[in-house]
């Protein structure tokens, strides 16, 4: 179990705790290293990793304390602690964010693939989005008509990306949320905000400009199931 320290103030991840990670990572000797990880690093990472857990909500585990899973992390932390390179301009705050976040969400697709087989097109949109419904409003349609029409979806729209989405970069964007839609057997759909920060590890973009292109994305396959739904093939 690890054992916890009271916080010496709210910012738990102060620039103390940089320059501790930085002479942590400048020194050869063991119990300095182990010393100075226990007083000044050892709370940062703790806090870090529980409050990424519960901003992204990251509860499907297969240990019964969260605990458990951030002693995991941490391990993990420790065994990346000496890539951090100040002089590269990140923070170790940002960077070790990073690494928590990837961990997390290479974590629950690999222990939970098997339970969550579909990506639900509404958790690519905002939940007050004017363009979200409810699937049950739409036909009450089998699970393998949909996987069919999502693949007629993926190849259309990336077929014809460049005429749909003009803009380069938002091209990249919505061939990244395409590739949920690729690998939708082997992801996990754990909650919304993983699968921004999944679509964010493949194209660099703040979470608004992901919001318009999902949106646009929402509408082409929502009008066009329809139709799908009504005559039992696609006109694209």
């Amino acid at each position: 179990m690890i054992k916890k320290r009271k916080p010496k103030s709210k910012n738990y991840f102060t620039q103390e705790t940089e320059d501790s990670i930085v002479l942590y990572n400048a020194s050869v000797d063991s119990e300095f290293k182990s010393k100075i990880y226990k007083e000044k690093i050892h709370y940062a990472f703790f806090k870090l990793t529980e409050n990424i857990i519960h901003t992204f909500k990251f509860y499907h585990t297969e240990v019964e304390e969260l605990e458990h899973l951030q002693h995991e992390i941490i391990v993990f932390l420790l065994s990346k602690i000496h890539l951090f390179d100040p002089s590269r301009g990140a923070k170790a705050y940002s960077y070790f964010g990073t690494i928590v976040k990837r961990w997390l969400i290479l974590y629950t697709t690999k222990n939970y693939n098997t339970k969550i087989k579909k990506v639900d097109i509404d958790v690519l949109v905002q939940d007050n989005s004017p363009h979200s419904y409810d699937m049950d409003d739409i036909g009450g349609e089998t699970v393998d008509d949909l996987s069919k029409y999502i693949d007629l979806f993926v190849d259309h729209v990336t077929e014809n990306i460049y005429e749909l989405f003009p803009k380069k970069n938002d091209a990249q964007i919505a061939d990244a949320v395409l590739e949920l839609f690729r690998k939708r057997d082997t992801i996990d759909v754990f909650n919304k905000k993983a699968l921004y920060i999944y679509i964010r590890e493949i194209v660099d973009v703040k979470t608004p400009k992901i919001t318009k292109v999902a949106d646009k994305l929402h509408d082409i396959f929502k009008t066009k199931y329809y139709f799908y739904l009504e005559n039992g093939y696609c006109k694209f």
